[in-house]
Formats: structure tokens, C-alpha cells, sequence
């Protein structure tokens, strides 16, 4: 993968950035951005619960132990979270779950990373298009038996564009996305090993809804990003108007359900990591022209 340019703290220096994510997620973004000169704010909007049904997530572990699947596919860092705990309750790891004969595939480098620090090896994963239909466009047409855990809102195109190769696909629901914060003992907690590095370990600023919607009103908050589709919609939910704030998705499937709740989108990150994020909101504020 090549590496990111440079980037330009003029553009970042003295910019108010509204991430909208829980804390230990927002850090790697909120890290560079404070290396650049920027302010990162931090607001969770969604937040993670086991899946409610136990029983049916611990069959299909069992059957992928089992050596039933060829394939494994993570689509999302917080399914990571669910290996990592479920693997727990076991008495194992991450790898413990998954055969050697079983392969692994997710949707871009940052997933990889991930899941290579939790100890797995991934065997397939998209570098340019980083997302389920990058991974739909990599996937060679086949049979394969193809175990696929996701969020309860996961949109069914990977699955759909996976069958649609030739695959078996079992797909479960691993977790459920509901507002922050989640229910008190259902919230998923296993912690992911820091996949990026990040500088210092100080405290980021933490918003709370009233607060960001007094910043957008003020003007003082210039972006907010948007990580996910559930984001965006909790976005247009709880903060509009925006007014001068530039709105930032990851990944086109954010971008065009921010769009499609009449949101404007300024910029998407092409890739979903710390320097795409940054990239993009320097665009941004280059199109501007003197940052403020």
C-alpha cells in the first residue's frame, strides 16, 4: 500500500473537528489531527450490544471451529471486538476460532490491520476500493462456504454480491448498533490491541449532543465526520442544521446515505484510516481558501 503525502497543518492548524465516535475509536484520528494543529471534538452517537441471540453467534462458532467454512469475512472493525470476546469466553484467542484451512477476508487495510493484531491472517482484502463492494470485486467466482457476521443494520450487498460469485453464504448477526450509549450490560466491551499508532494519552474533549449543536450554531465547529451510514443517520437526527460545519464521510455507502437524508457532503475519505479522514477535510479547507 503506498503511503500517504504529507500533509499541510496549515490547512488543520486551529480547526474544530467533531468526530463522531466513542472515544477509544476517535483516538488515531483525533492523535493526527493534534499533531497538525487541529482541535478534535468527541461525541459518540452509536454504540455496540452483543447480539441477542447467543445461542444462534455460538453455533455458527462452533461450525466454523469445525472447519465447516472456507472462508471467513469481517466486514467491520466491531466484529473484531465480538471474536475477541467470544474467543474469551472460550478459554482461547481469535485464532483459536478460526481453522487453519479457513481463510479470512475484510474490506481494506485498516480491517486488516485489526485483525492482524488480534492475531488473525487475512488472505484477501481490497486496497483501492476499500469496502464491501471492493471485496465483492476482488472475490473470485466460485463455490466456497462463507460464514459472514455482521451488524444487525448491515446492508445486504456483501452478502448479495458474495452469493452472486458462486458463495454459500451464512450470514449471523454478531452485534446490534443502537444509540449511545448502549444498554447497561449489553454493551460489547472486549478493548482491540491499538492496530495504529498513537501518540501521548491525554484525555480528548468530550461533547455531549447540546454542546456540538451550540458549536454548530455558533459556527465554531468547521467538520464533523461521519464514520458509518448508522452515523450519518444519527447525525441528521440529532444535529442539524449544520450550517458552515463541512460534513465528512467515510466510504461512499456513508456518503450516499448522508445524501440521501439531505446532507451535504463536502468531502469522502477514499480510504477509511487517520490520513484518508485528513486528506479529505484538507481538501475541504483548501477549496476554502485562507483557513480561519
Amino acid at each position: 500500500m503506498p503511503r500517504p503525502e504529507p500533509h499541510d497543518p496549515r490547512l488543520l492548524s486551529g480547526r474544530r473537528i467533531l468526530i463522531t465516535r466513542s472515544a477509544d475509536r476517535a483516538k488515531p484520528l483525533a492523535s493526527l489531527l493534534t499533531s497538525l494543529g487541529a482541535a478534535p471534538l468527541v461525541l459518540p452517537l452509536i454504540d455496540f450490544e452483543r447480539a441477542k441471540d447467543q445461542a444462534i453467534l455460538d453455533d455458527v462458532l462452533d461450525r466454523l471451529a469445525a472447519g465447516e467454512f472456507d472462508w471467513l469475512v469481517i466486514s467491520s472493525i466491531t466484529t473484531a471486538r465480538v471474536l475477541l470476546e467470544k474467543a474469551a469466553e472460550r478459554g482461547t484467542t481469535p485464532a483459536g476460532l478460526v481453522p487453519s484451512a479457513t481463510r479470512v477476508a475484510t474490506i481494506g487495510p485498516s480491517s486488516l490491520r485489526v485483525l492482524e493484531s488480534i492475531g488473525l491472517s487475512v488472505h484477501l482484502a481490497p486496497t483501492e476500493l476499500q469496502s464491501a463492494d471492493g471485496l465483492v470485486e476482488l472475490w473470485e467466482p466460485a463455490p466456497a462456504r462463507v460464514l459472514l457476521p455482521q451488524a444487525d443494520i448491515a446492508a445486504p450487498g456483501l452478502r448479495e454480491g458474495l452469493a452472486s460469485k458462486g458463495a454459500d453464504v451464512t450470514s449471523v448477526v454478531a452485534y446490534h448498533t443502537v444509540d449511545y450509549p448502549a444498554g447497561a450490560g449489553r454493551r460489547l466491551m472486549a478493548e482491540l490491541p491499538p492496530a495504529l499508532k498513537v501518540s501521548g494519552d491525554s484525555m480528548l474533549p468530550m461533547f455531549s449532543p447540546e454542546e456540538a449543536r451550540a458549536g454548530l450554531g455558533a459556527g465554531t465547529v468547521d467538520a464533523v465526520v461521519a464514520a458509518s451510514p448508522s452515523a450519518a443517520r444519527r447525525i441528521a437526527q440529532t444535529l442539524p442544521p449544520l450550517g458552515r460545519c463541512q460534513l465528512i464521510a467515510i466510504g461512499r455507502p456513508t456518503a450516499a446515505e448522508a445524501s440521501r437524508l439531505g446532507l451535504t457532503v463536502a468531502a469522502t475519505a477514499k480510504e477509511p484510516t487517520p490520513d484518508g479522514i485528513v486528506a479529505a477535510l484538507e481538501s475541504v479547507f483548501a477549496n476554502e481558501g485562507n483557513p480561519l
